[in-house]
């Protein structure tokens, strides 16, 4: 099976996830790129390797990262200060790769290995409990990129599932009033 221009793009996209380049993920910049409608400088996380491998594969010039998009820097992830967390639960939501662990009113943590530094958890926290710190290894590897791939569909497919086991349970409710509200009238 031969892969599209974008899924080709997308392979060579770091999978943080941390929406930087100005869209809801790497996927979404892939395709916007594959449609011409991105330029190849917007993923800080990729820096000027991945820009020079897009440029490759596109058969454009490489050009410096677009500043308004952030710095280039070290690998990173986030730390929660333990002592500080309230369990308030808002950073969870915002990880694209479920690496925070946590239960309401209880205190989280970050599994180190799954996060891929994308801050997207540190905004939400009212407590300013979140740290971006350096991380371990400093090289974020194709095979970090992977796992982060498939850890943020599988969040998206768990949250597409328990959507429509909402709506599912929504539209039962409205057929017991329903029925409850024909009996009462009889």
């Amino acid at each position: 099976m031969s892969l599209t221009l974008a899924e080709r793009i997308d392979a060579l996209l770091p999978q943080t996830q941390c929406r930087k380049c100005g869209f809801e993920g790497c996927k979404p910049y892939a395709e916007a790129m594959a449609q011409g409608a991105a330029d190849i400088n917007h993923c800080p996380p990729g820096g000027q390797a991945g820009i020079a491998k897009l440029a490759d594969l596109l058969g454009v010039a490489a050009k410096p990262l677009d500043p308004s998009c952030g710095t280039e820097g070290p690998r990173l992830v986030a730390v929660i200060n333990e002592a500080d967390c309230i369990g308030c639960t808002k950073c969870l939501p915002p990880c694209p790769t479920d690496a925070i662990l946590g239960a309401s009113k209880h205190m989280h943590t970050v599994i180190a290995a799954l996060c891929t530094g994308c801050e997207l958890c540190v905004a939400p926290c009212p407590v300013a409990c979140i740290s971006m710190i350096p991380a371990q290894a400093n090289e974020w590897t194709s095979e970090d990129a992977e796992r982060s791939r498939r850890r943020y569909q599988l969040k998206n497919q768990r949250l597409a599932r328990q959507e429509a086991e909402k709506v599912e349970r929504l539209a039962k409710q409205k057929q017991l009033l329903a029925k409850l509200k024909t009996k009462t009238q009889l």
